[in-house]
């Protein structure tokens, strides 16, 4: 009981029965009203004063988040409330999609109606399915009220949507309505064709636009499109399509403005956006999701490793530490040696260095420190070399490939980076605290379609691309089939995530649309129109190439040795004569003019 005054008035009683009837299970029930009103509320309420200081948007924020979602608005300007009402919108993280706003005039007097009627005409309304307006109207009877029951048509064409529909009317008289219709019948069953605008962009194989009118009746397929078009069916409205092209899945400012699809949807271009929305937390908070329409995996292509070039063979047999330490005992045996000759240098290099190698070395000395050093050399040389020889002839007969980047930290460890044409690849994993997330997105960079396409002949990036549940791989226009011909698919995945279809806060359309994917995901459609649009629309080569890549072998048939096997050392040995050549001519020209002086 808000107050109990002597006199209940005619629009109270009419406001007791709605209140019964319609919002009697409300969880919450937010009164506004400038005057009191004499109405018995079974249900958990506030009553706000707007003329009262305690009246603001922090309270009505305050209030959403208690899960107060209906309202009974009693104002002398209602617009106010509308503009406050939006106002919250984005703050709020409380989301209904049948909120109730039953609206009042404050006197009788007729031309206090029209600005509660332009209410409807406003933007804001258009988000709500379920408005009723309570105004009074003239009657026969000159001892009997009577009062309207009007909202907006909702439904229809743009022109017919916002038009004012008396539902019925109540008289004082019988406390009965005329025709005792639903006062809320906005119900989404059927939109008369209302238009649903849908912000999307060309991805494959979740939208294709521009596609022939005689493989595509209607030029347009794609899993999110064909889950849109059965939408629009089922609840007979015509789909519009806002092509962001440009921007592709853009971003949100702090302003609650943005661009691209998700731009669109939050600054109400658009009423649904598609094109594989991941469910993003910052999306989230400005935004309603649907449930999840397909489940997605992140994973990368990167350059298949090649057999190494014939040069680097002689330097496989020993890993980077064992060629560590026969420097080191190169050094301390010619140390040891020069100490052993009486701190004299004479050849004591080239011994040691011949030795090691296994060549002969004529040294006359009695000296037992020379030979306990060459001596030590020849044991450590033997093994050095029976070790070394061992591991060339497997070289030479097992080919020997670049590093293999197969896991996220075997991408990071290369330093390579990764990337696409928009960052929205690294949205999921920009809240991480984990060091590899943050690793990942260091790494991650954002070039241009044709940037993209030079860049993927060159074997110095990794392309990002989703594999859906079906097997099929959603890639980028950028990659071709020459292109992915020296690539490989990763072994592990970046991550996991959810394609949503997203949605202004509190649309009226979020629950409906979850309902019809939940339907396609019972009946298997989602999975059988993601075959159907890969089978024809994707490039099938493309597809085997990228799922066969790790079973590619460059090994062929064996081959007995032949120069392309040796052609390495042959380099290296060349390479040496000519420099000591060089060296030996300049040793030469250095001492006759020496010889001069």
């Amino acid at each position: 009981m808000i107050a109990i005054p002597h006199f209940i008035s005619p629009i109270e009683i009419l406001l007791q029965i709605i209140i019964n009837k319609y919002l009697s299970e409300s969880y919450c029930l937010v009164v506004i009203s400038e005057t009191p009103l004499s109405v018995k509320l079974p249900m958990s309420f506030t009553y706000l004063d707007p003329k009262k200081e305690h009246f603001s948007v922090e309270t009505l924020l305050k209030l959403s988040e208690e899960g107060c979602s209906d309202y009974i608005i009693r104002m002398e300007d209602p617009r106010q409330f509308m503009n406050a009402l939006e106002e919250i919108r984005p703050m709020s993280m409380v989301r209904r999609s049948d909120k109730k706003l039953v609206i009042l005039p404050v006197t009788d007097d007729e031309n206090s109606m029209e600005p509660i009627l332009n209410l409807l005409t406003m933007k804001e309304s258009s988000y709500y399915a379920h408005i009723l307006l309570i105004l009074p109207t003239q009657t026969e009877r000159f001892e009997c009220l009577a009062f309207n029951l009007i909202t907006h048509r909702f439904v229809g064409s743009d022109s017919e949507s916002k038009l004012p529909i008396i539902l019925d009317r109540w008289y004082s008289c019988t406390n009965h309505f005329e025709n005792n219709v639903y006062l809320f019948p906005n119900d989404l069953k059927n939109l008369n064709g209302k238009t649903m605008k849908i912000s999307t962009f060309i991805y494959k194989p979740y939208v294709l636009l521009d596609v022939d009118t005689a493989v595509a009746p209607l030029g347009r397929d794609g899993i999110e499109i064909r889950m849109i078009d059965e939408f629009c069916r089922w609840i007979n409205c015509t789909v519009q399509i806002i092509r962001e092209d440009v921007d592709l899945w853009g971003e949100i400012y702090e302003n609650e403005t943005g661009i691209g699809v998700i731009g669109s949807v939050v600054e109400g271009r658009s009423d649904i956006g598609i094109a594989a929305l991941y469910s993003w937390y910052e999306e989230w908070k400005a935004m309603d999701f649907s449930v999840s329409v397909v489940r997605s995996a992140v994973i990368c292509l990167v350059p298949a490793p090649r057999v190494l070039e014939s040069w680097e063979l002689p330097f496989l047999p020993f890993g980077k530490s064992i060629w560590i330490a026969v420097v080191i005992t190169f050094v301390y045996a010619s140390i040891g040696l020069t100490i052993a000759q009486g701190c004299s240098s004479n050849k004591a290099l080239l011994i040691v260095f011949g030795t090691i190698i296994s060549q002969s070395q004529y040294i006359v000395s009695d000296s037992w420190r020379i030979r306990s050093v060459i001596g030590w050399l020849l044991v450590s040389s033997l093994i050095l070399v029976s070790a070394y020889g061992a591991g060339l002839a497997s070289t030479f007969t097992v080919p020997q490939y670049e590093p293999s980047i197969d896991t996220v930290q075997d991408l990071l460890n290369s330093r390579m980076e990764w990337g696409a044409n928009h960052e929205a690849w690294t949205f999921s994993l920009a809240l991480s605290s984990e060091p590899v997330a943050k690793k990942l997105i260091k790494q991650f960079k954002i070039y241009s379609f044709e940037e993209l396409q030079r860049r993927s002949f060159l074997r110095k990036m990794a392309f990002s691309l989703e594999e859906l549940p079906a097997g099929t791989f959603a890639i980028g226009e950028y990659l071709s089939k020459e292109a992915v011909q020296d690539m490989q698919l990763m072994l592990e995945f970046f991550y996991f995530d959810h394609c949503v279809a997203m949605l202004h806060k509190n649309s009226p359309y979020t629950e409906k649309l979850s309902e019809l994917i939940g339907r396609l995901h019972q009946s298997g459609l989602l999975l059988a129109w993601e075959s159907q649009v890969s089978l024809k629309y994707l490039d099938y080569k493309i597809q085997l190439e990228i799922r066969l890549s790790r079973a590619r072998s460059d090994v062929g048939d064996l081959k007995p040795l032949n120069f392309n096997h040796v052609e390495g050392i042959f380099l290296i040995f060349i390479t040496g004569t000519i420099l000591s050549t060089l060296f030996f001519a300049l040793e030469i020209f250095i001492g006759k003019q020496a010889r001069k002086k």
